[in-house]
């Protein structure tokens, strides 16, 4: 299995000197990924651990991509509705060319009322403006200029440049619409399920992948763990592992500053990760 751990890019953590630290620590420890987590208009009444304060995921992995060499640089999840199709494509594209190709793209599909309504985003669209611009993502990642006709994008032959390797593509949610995605779009599968009901729901996807000659793709789970029994911990990793887990994100909460970030990163890496 292998392990990423998430670092807060919103609340009083979300600061440039605690966010190179942890990320600096990340690396140093051996983690496969940092992974930020994506909002842009938190309402009012919901800002409770965050005071509101996020930082756009896009523009906080091009900074990560800066102060780190060898870990990889993920989000979990993007949620596509809230982004043109073609910037978003650039975007991503501008981050995997800068960071050397370390970039993970986790996405999905949103959830927030109030954010779609601030966003001037029909909610009841999510589903087919995710699918339109993960086509487009292939498109533009497999094609230099070439024309594109869908069904809510369309656009004449432009160069796309800088068009390095397509980053991994992991799609998250839980429901029919999502497993869809995953078969046509995915290199991993990030939902949130627990345990006891992911290894059913792994078991079908794979027979849906193999009707369709795809290799098995990524499971990806991201969870908080009790770190002060290690033990209860390992076997907290192991069920995961067996429910058909291959990706464990660790969620460190809301950590209090990169010191215990650091500390409780460490334990896990050296008393609880097999």
């Amino acid at each position: 299995m292998k392990y990423g751990i998430a670092v807060r890019n919103m609340g009083p953590q979300s600061t440039r000197e605690t966010i190179r630290e942890c990320a600096r620590v990340a690396e140093q420890l051996g983690f496969d990924a940092l992974f930020v987590s994506d909002h842009l208009c938190i309402p009012p009444d919901d800002t409770e651990g965050s005071d509101g304060r996020y930082l756009d995921v896009l523009a906080t992995l091009a900074f990560l991509a800066g102060v780190t060499e060898r870990i990889r640089l993920g989000v979990s999840v993007l949620v596509l509705p809230y982004r043109p199709a073609v910037l978003t494509a650039k975007q991503v594209a501008t981050i995997q060319e800068l960071s050397g190709g370390r970039m993970i793209l986790g996405t999905g599909v949103g959830w927030m009322k109030s954010e779609f309504a601030a966003l001037g985003v029909d909610k009841r669209m999510r589903g087919r403006i995710s699918d339109e611009t993960l086509r487009v993502i292939r498109h533009l990642f497999a094609n230099d200029a070439l024309e594109y006709r869908g069904n809510l994008v369309n656009f004449a032959p432009f160069v796309f440049a800088p068009r390095p390797p397509r980053p991994p593509i992991w799609i998250g949610g839980n429901g029919a619409p999502a497993l869809d995605r995953v078969v046509e779009f995915g290199d991993g599968w990030h939902p949130m399920l627990p345990a006891d009901k992911l290894a059913h729901a792994v078991a079908a996807l794979k027979e849906r992948l193999r009707a369709r000659r795809r290799e098995d793709v990524e499971i990806v789970v991201r969870r908080g763990l009790k770190l002060d029994d290690h033990a209860r911990a390992r076997a907290h990793l192991e069920a995961e592992h067996h429910a058909g887990a291959t990706y464990f994100i660790l969620d460190l909460g809301r950590y209090e500053s990169a010191r215990e970030f650091a500390m409780q990163a460490e334990i896990f890496m050296a008393k609880v990760a097999t």
